[in-house]
């Protein structure tokens, strides 16, 4: 069985027991965390798509670190104009492992 979730603006193709990474969430390491926006449910049954049906879907995961990734640089130049800038960027992320998926 899984299901395609949606959370911080991006979907996510996930089953029991999967880990991922998602835009940060306020919750504390060891918290679990109710994802609600389920866009598509496939098990045994079939495939899910009606929305009165996915109103009552909700996958339930478990938060297991809160970190942030990789520094990127990101650099600006503007020829002939003697302009140019560096600075870099850490995304602040969410690991999850995905408990349960309620239909």
């Amino acid at each position: 069985m899984f299901a395609i979730v949606r959370t911080g603006g991006k979907s996510y193709k996930v089953a029991e027991g999967d880990r991922l990474r998602v835009e940060k969430l306020d919750a504390p390491v060891g918290g679990t965390v109710e994802l609600n926006e389920v866009c598509m449910l496939s098990g045994e049954e079939g495939v899910v798509l009606d929305a009165k049906a996915l109103d009552k879907a909700m996958v339930v995961a478990e938060v297991t670190r809160q970190g942030r990734s990789k520094k990127i640089r990101v650099f600006k130049m503007k020829r002939r104009k003697n302009y140019s800038r560096t600075y870099g960027h850490r995304q602040p992320f969410t690991e999850l492992k995905i408990t349960k998926i309620k239909s």
